[in-house]
């Protein structure tokens, strides 16, 4: 089913009884990650790929403009509470339940308990530039990944393990859904293209599931 309007990033209106699909955890390292991005040590270490504005018709875009929006800078926030992961965004000045430790009908954010699994239940990407995460504290993170292609499949997505000593690098086109705390509250310094345009899919209504991660080894 394709879907019709953007998410609503902080009432998803999950049904209930979904099922459940596991994706891989992957230690990230340079082998590993390639394809998807990069690790790096700093910031200023990276540039971030600006995707040229696409051709309407057989007449390209003129080679010395159609890349020039820049980009934007902020802190991305993670933060556990009770069952419910948060997120928010600076840089674009964006809100998000970005997922849920039990099922999203059970979910309460009143408690203190640490999560044992991550269930998600949107990604997307941004056809316009890549993106960019550095953590602030040197803790473990996630971040769930699947390479380009508008036919992703639940099954298509990889999630990276971090041990917080790295930043990571996301190029234009990768499925991702922003950085995912382990518990807790953990702050990313984020850089991205400008344009923040996005291109989304909902588990739950597209293909009737939640991406499960399991959280107690990470």
């Amino acid at each position: 089913m394709k879907p019709s309007n953007a998410p609503d990033y902080l009432n998803p209106a999950i049904p209930p009884g979904m099922a459940r699909v596991k994706i891989p955890v992957l230690e990230a390292d340079s082998k590993t990650i390639a394809g998807y991005g990069q690790l790096f040590d700093r910031p200023d270490d990276i540039e971030i790929e600006i995707t040229r504005w696409p051709a309407q018709g057989w007449r390209p875009v003129d080679s010395d403009c159609g890349d020039e929006g820049g980009t934007t800078e902020g802190i991305f926030v993670s933060e556990w509470k009770g069952d419910i992961l948060y997120g928010s965004n600076e840089a674009v000045g964006g809100r998000y339940i970005l997922g849920y430790a039990t099922e999203p009908e059970d979910a309460d954010d009143r408690h203190q308990g640490d999560p044992e699994s991550l269930l998600l239940w949107h990604a997307n990407y941004h056809p316009d530039g890549g993106q960019l995460f550095f953590p602030q504290e040197k803790k473990p993170f996630l971040v769930p990944l699947a390479k380009p292609g508008d036919d992703v499949k639940p099954e298509d997505f990889v999630c990276f393990s971090f041990d917080g000593s790295k930043g990571l690098y996301i190029h234009p086109n990768i499925w991702h859904d922003g950085v995912f705390a382990v518990s807790g509250k953990h702050r990313f310094f984020d850089k991205q293209g400008a344009v923040h345009a996005r291109v989304s899919v909902d588990f739950p209504r597209e293909f009737g599931c939640l991406l499960e991660i399991p959280l107690k080894n990470n």
